[in-house]
């Protein structure tokens, strides 16, 4: 393996276990499970109500619902992990390296996505925590964990990895590969890791184009992470 590679696979590894360890939270305190469901549930509404639009054009649904459904709904991803965690090897070893990048910033999305969810319940539980969340509840929480440099990057990381998806659709190769890959997969115990990506594929292939879709949602959560921090700014004034 090439050092890029090397210093990527490294990288993988890291943001791999990272995103396990919070899960692994949630799967061992049912207190502390009910709250982060509750917190994904919320968000899954407000970027439903949010990106309604999206959700209603028949160019744009498929990829806005794998937004919505796989990376943002209260699902249980331990047999995905699981799964990653066991090809990751083979991945780092024969992946070329722009593949294996986007494998990684994927993998660094939804570590950052754990890590500032896993704040965020924290931040809700110190308040009421008995109370339903609302917009109010969230936005002070958002505000209390702070942390503006990673929510920039969060929405940096959407973009970027809606893009490297968007690429991959232009290869039909790549379409046939994964369908041939189905069988195989489950019959290994990647079945959930095969559909993930398959939906991913077909959802921004389904677009004939990323751009408007991706433009749409990096401005609207920008705007919203940007009113909220900046709440705090003309409080103080």
């Amino acid at each position: 393996m090439d050092g890029d590679k090397h210093d990527i696979s490294e990288r993988l590894i890291l943001h791999m276990t990272a995103a396990s360890a919070l899960r692994a939270r949630e799967r061992d305190d049912d207190a502390w499970r009910r709250d982060r469901h509750a917190l994904r549930a919320w968000q899954a509404d407000r970027l439903a109500h949010t990106h309604a639009d999206l959700l209603a054009s028949e160019r744009y649904r498929p990829a806005a619902e794998f937004f919505l459904n796989e990376l943002y709904g209260p699902k249980d991803f331990a047999e995905r992990d699981a799964a990653l965690a066991r090809v990751q090897p083979m991945l780092s070893r024969f992946l070329p390296r722009s593949a294996l990048e986007t494998i990684c910033s994927a993998v660094e999305l939804d570590a950052l996505s754990e890590t500032l969810d896993a704040a965020m319940v924290d931040a809700l539980r110190n308040g009421a925590a008995d109370t339903p969340i609302d917009d109010a509840r969230y936005a002070a929480a958002y505000r209390q964990v702070g942390r503006r440099a990673d929510r920039d990057r969060q929405i940096a990381l959407i973009r970027h990895v809606g893009e490297a998806l968007d690429e991959l659709t232009h290869h039909p190769m790549i379409r046939g590969m994964l369908r041939l890959m189905g069988a195989p997969a489950r019959a290994v115990g990647l079945g959930a890791l095969h559909t993930f990506l398959v939906r991913g594929f077909e959802a921004f292939a389904h677009m004939e184009g990323a751009g408007q879709f991706l433009d749409s949602i990096i401005e609207r959560e920008q705007a919203l992470s940007d009113q909220i921090f900046e709440a705090t700014t003309n409080a103080r004034r």
